[in-house]
């Protein structure tokens, strides 16, 4: 049996940024990880980084490479039935985002964190909490080998994802998990290609949505709206540049085709869990919360959630003091609501939907075209997509 003031589970953008705000506030902890250093490293998603969180990584020593390679987006591009809308964030806001995928991130964390003699338990399979209403919960592991372990702390904290073993027993002692399943969902594709323009583009058009991002010079990922039950097979790679073309060209902007490498169906649904703690166990990131990726929150709302739970922490354990802790979910609950809306209604302006009544879809499809244009055509409109999309600060609480 081993021994740690905390406890992580998941190595992902939530439990290693947690870890490493508690080795700097001199917390020791231990993360574990059910898959492989090499499995957490390559797996490839988006990552636009909002202005807050690129400022919380550099306030925790974790953005020398992003800010050394990582692109800087001053504009969003959106096309509207062939018509494309430029919207100058750096203008509006005074921000910029930065195009940086996660996993990006998640090597600069883990390198950091074993730089610094921070434990990373890979390979190493969560079977249980126990006693988490006690003073000394327990993780029961297994490693990879079959050892079984357990790991007692002071405080455990799930962030494992979206299947989290610690939040069943969260929702099992009273917490709510409410959920909504969108009737669309993306096939994502990577492409070798050309930079079809250097900012993103939103696209939306009477046919659905698509959106052009770009990883680097020579590998682009795009997306296409889909049915939630397609398969890769029912997208063939011409159906997929006459959809791209079809919703995102215009006199302006025509989209790079290339040698697709990669497609994936991409399912959409929103959830959210509160109560986020019970006992001494707490939840963060995917084990919290889901958004779609069209607003692109995901990230950044996990990093929203560690901002508060980190110094809560650290208070905790340093100084016994726990009024932060006793209020991490009041105190993260209202950006979490505040961002799937913003994810919710980002998603139902650009997405159709099919329901088979093709006068009520084709009033759906006019209307909330026009809505777009109102947004975008709008000064106050503007600002208030601008200002939510490159994000807030983060919450700043001392140790």
């Amino acid at each position: 049996m081993s021994t740690t003031p905390v406890a992580i589970i998941g190595a992902g953008p939530a439990g290693l940024l947690l870890s490493q705000i508690l080795y700097t506030h001199g917390v020791d902890n231990i993360v574990i990880e059910a898959q492989s250093r090499a499995e957490v490293e390559s797996t490839v998603r988006a990552g636009i980084l909002e202005q807050g969180t690129v400022k919380f990584l550099r306030k925790y020593g974790v953005a020398k490479r992003l800010d050394r390679v990582a692109e800087i987006d001053d504009f969003i591009n959106y096309s509207i039935a062939g018509e494309l809308v430029r919207v100058n964030l750096k203008e509006i806001t005074g921000n910029s985002l930065a195009v940086y995928p996660q996993h990006e991130v998640l090597i600069d964390l883990i390198a950091q964190r074993l730089k610094d003699g921070g434990e990373i338990w890979f390979s190493t399979t969560v079977k249980e909490i126990k006693d988490h209403k006690t003073d000394h919960p327990t993780v029961v592991y297994t490693k990879a080998d079959g050892t079984r372990g357990e790991l007692t702390a002071d405080y455990v904290v799930g962030a494992d994802g979206s299947k989290s073993v610690a939040r069943k027993l969260i929702t099992a002692d009273g917490g709510k998990r409410l959920k909504y399943e969108y009737p669309y969902a993306w096939l994502g594709i990577m492409v070798n290609a050309p930079q079809t323009d250097p900012p993103l583009i939103y696209a939306t058009h009477p046919d659905g949505y698509a959106l052009v991002s770009t990883r680097t010079a020579s590998v682009q990922r795009y997306y296409v709206q889909c049915d939630p039950d397609d398969t890769i097979e029912d997208w063939p790679d011409e159906r997929i540049w006459e959809a791209m073309h079809t919703r995102v060209d215009s006199d302006e902007v025509t989209v790079s085709d290339g040698e697709i490498t990669s497609k994936t169906v991409l399912r959409f649904r929103s959830t959210v869990t509160d109560k986020l703690q019970s006992g001494r166990l707490f939840i963060a990131g995917d084990a919290a919360h889901t958004v779609p990726p069209t607003g692109a929150k995901g990230l950044n709302l996990a990093v929203a959630d560690i901002a508060v739970l980190g110094p809560a922490l650290a208070r905790a354990i340093k100084k016994g003091d726990t009024e932060l802790l006793d209020r991490y979910t009041e105190e993260v609950i209202p950006r979490i609501w505040q961002t799937q809306h913003f994810s919710y209604w980002m998603s139902s302006m650009l997405h159709s939907v099919d329901t088979g009544d093709q006068t009520a879809d084709d009033f759906q499809t006019e209307r909330r075209l026009a809505e777009l244009r109102g947004v975008l055509g709008n000064p106050d409109g503007r600002k208030f997509q601008a200002t939510q999309y490159v994000g807030l600060d983060m919450p700043d609480y001392e140790v």
